[in-house]
């Protein structure tokens, strides 16, 4: 909770400042941004895996404060859903029974994520970027169903349970940090592109005994400048 209310406490800092600049005639910006999220999980446990890109969205503001001719700070404020779509599947005996359990599930995690992007333009409307991204898990959600299938001599039995429900807090670390790069493109004054590929570098979980688990998103979407 600390982290979140520094990290809010940070953003709102850089957004403040930037409205003091634009107060003194700095050509300083002011947005909102929208898009899609093509995200996934690092793959780390035992079973025989199969991860999926899960879709979702970001949506929040931004301020664009030019720091030089050609370069420019952006910090953004997004809600940003995030996750993974994964099929496990394994098998095991008990007696002379064969089990074969496949779970095909999607989780959801949700963030309040600051970005902190340094932009170069390449052409007065097109730009690179690159930068951290500082994260604050709000909740998130496991939603799926689970196959299990029991062979027995000439006898086979399959039952199928569906499952949702809400992510324990308390085993995923609150705070998560990820470096980004992208690009965009304005069409006009006001409407632009927008393309991004966040990699996760923290853990997204706390006591996790083997490889770290991280978030990896690619973001499309479009922007628009109140000008």
């Amino acid at each position: 909770m600390k982290k979140l209310i520094l990290g809010v406490a940070f953003a709102g800092s850089l957004l403040v400042n930037a409205q003091e600049k634009a107060k003194n005639s700095s050509p300083v910006t002011f947005g909102v941004k929208a898009g899609l999220n093509a995200s996934t999980l690092s793959k780390a446990d035992q079973y025989d895996n199969d991860q999926k890109i899960k879709p979702g969205f970001n949506a929040g503001v931004f301020a664009n404060i030019p720091v030089a001719e050609k370069f420019s700070v952006q910090p953004e404020v997004l809600f940003n859903q995030v996750g993974s779509k994964t099929e496990e599947r394994d098998e095991f005996y008990i007696n002379s029974d064969r089990y074969r359990r496949e779970v095909n599930y999607k989780k959801t995690l949700s963030y309040l994520t600051i970005p902190v992007m340094v932009q170069y333009n390449i052409l007065p409307q097109l730009y690179v970027e690159a930068g951290p991204e500082f994260g604050f898990l709000l909740g998130g959600k496991d939603k799926g169903d689970i196959t299990m299938t029991r062979n027995s001599g000439n006898t086979t039995v399959t039952e199928t349970s569906n499952f949702s429900e809400k992510i324990v807090k308390d085993l995923y670390n609150t705070f998560n940090f990820g470096i980004g790069i992208g690009a965009g493109y304005y069409f006009t004054q006001n409407f632009g592109v927008t393309a991004r590929f966040t990699a996760g570098v923290t853990d997204i979980y706390k006591h996790n005994g083997g490889d770290a688990i991280r978030n990896n998103v690619f973001q499309v979407g479009l922007a628009y400048k109140f000008k």
